[in-house]
């Protein structure tokens, strides 16, 4: 999914990692089809069965945790957890504060949700996920920018009338569309980011290195293409 930085303040609160028996690997759980929490109340999506096989791949033990997306960054500055792997876009914004492995998804397209297919998007007021690429690029474009919480909350801000589209990840709306008669996609699209990758302590470079290997290593095999094929999150490498 494609989000924003909060503030390069969490920087005071970096502490070294040496590695600990369990990699506490930090989601949002609520942007499928990246991640989501499914009917048994654990960990879902493409992030989750991509997490889980690159944990495998650097013989590392992992466990997942699950964080609010506006505290995502300083809850893994703070230690909470030690990777953040929530659709977060790879921004210059962020690497100041935090270190990104290589990017597991191509730059996924935004795409903007409304009731009417003809709404004009140059005076319109657009509703995006607080901190996320989509709220900067609305914030720059001149329209109106209403920022919300959660994902669920921009969706129902259109069909409440608080915002007249919403933009996000297209992966994220396609599936909101089809199951609404009342919400349609436009056809204009925005490539914002430089694709989703894990976020990580600056000083863990070790364990960046570990995680960039088994990237690198389902890149080569074609695993991660067909992970990303299976959940629809984007192009292919």
């Amino acid at each position: 999914m494609s989000k924003l930085i909060l503030t390069t303040a969490a920087l005071a609160l970096t502490a070294g990692m040496s590695f600990a028996d369990t990699i506490r690997m930090g989601t949002e759980g609520a942007y499928p089809p990246y991640n989501f929490i499914n009917d048994a109340g654990d960990v879902d999506g493409f992030e989750r069965e991509l997490g889980d096989e690159l944990c495998a791949r650097a013989e590392l033990t992992c466990e997942w945790v699950v964080n609010d997306w506006d505290s995502i960054i300083p809850n893994l500055v703070s230690g909470n957890y030690d990777t953040i792997i929530a659709g977060m876009s790879i921004t210059a914004e962020r690497d100041e504060v935090i270190d990104f492995t290589q990017n597991y998804t191509q730059p996924d397209p935004s795409a903007y949700m409304a009731l009417s297919a003809d709404v004009d998007l140059s005076g319109a007021v657009i509703a995006a996920q607080t901190n996320t690429i989509q709220a900067s690029f609305i914030a720059a474009s001149g329209a109106t920018l209403v920022e919300f919480a959660t994902p669920e909350e921009t969706v129902a801000a259109v069909k409440n009338g608080e915002a007249d589209a919403v933009l996000a990840d297209k992966s994220y709306l396609s599936p909101v569309a089809e199951g609404d008669a009342d919400l349609v996609l436009l056809a204009q699209q925005e490539l914002i980011g430089g694709g989703v990758g894990m976020g990580l302590r600056e000083s863990d470079a070790e364990l960046r290195g570990k995680f960039d290997a088994a990237i690198a290593s389902m890149k080569a095999d074609g695993s991660l293409n067909a992970l990303i094929a299976k959940w629809e999150v984007g192009e292919q490498f």
